[in-house]
């Protein structure tokens, strides 16, 4: 079976996919904030040895860990206004579904960087005077965000690809304008390549320069 392509409807209807990609980058840069920056607070917790902050973050991690984002998304946009009474949006649950979902994912990298600091450097830093914290703060957490850049970049990547999950819940971005151009004009094949396409193009040269970052920091090393 043939097809035909057909992009003549894609390209007259690009100020849909534009309004659609704007809604993309608000939703990805809300989410990646929100994710990387509550990370580091369950990342520090998780390698607490406190079980008042330990034993939390570890249940925090392992429940939007383990299940889909798509599934949490659903959850605060439906489930979510019926048990407490307060209403979401469709913006406001993708938020949280993916924010909450990175904040699991981005808290292990952290522990995991914090743990490759030599045990060393804390016992400089105790006997240097400085507190728990301050060692942390000052010597520990420098060297380790150092080390996990290059995974915290590609966390933020797929936190971009996971925008399309909004669309389950109608928020206006890529995904979800394709959509309404494929339903339209009956050309999901054109619709569906084209968000491909643009995903692509704003990806590639931050993925390449993923690659460069990695190599800095090696030579750094």
């Amino acid at each position: 079976m043939t097809h035909t392509w057909d992009f003549a409807t894609i390209i007259q209807n690009w100020q849909v996919l534009w309004v659609g990609l704007k809604g993309t980058v608000l939703i990805f840069l809300v989410t990646v904030v929100l994710g990387l920056a509550g990370g580091l607070l369950v990342g520090i917790a998780r390698y607490a040895r406190s079980r008042f902050l330990n034993w939390p973050a570890m249940a925090f991690v392992e429940v939007f860990r383990n299940t889909p984002v798509l599934v949490q998304i659903i959850w605060f946009y439906y489930a979510f206004p019926i048990l407490t009474g307060i209403e979401v949006n469709p913006f406001l649950a993708a938020v949280l579904g993916i924010s909450l979902n990175t904040m699991a994912f981005s808290a292990e990298i952290y522990r995991a960087g914090i743990q490759s600091i030599d045990p060393g450097q804390w016992e400089a830093g105790k006997a240097i005077g400085m507190t728990y914290n301050q060692t942390l703060r000052r010597i520990i957490l420098p060297v380790a965000i150092k080390r996990v850049l290059p995974a915290l970049t590609n966390r933020g990547i797929e936190v971009f690809k996971m925008s399309t999950l909004a669309s389950v819940v109608a928020y206006v971005e890529t995904l979800n304008q394709a959509k309404l151009i494929a339903d339209l004009n009956f050309n999901p094949i054109e619709a569906y390549t084209a968000v491909a396409l643009i995903f692509f193009v704003v990806l590639y040269p931050v993925v390449q320069g993923t690659y460069v970052l990695e190599r800095i920091l090696k030579k750094g090393d």
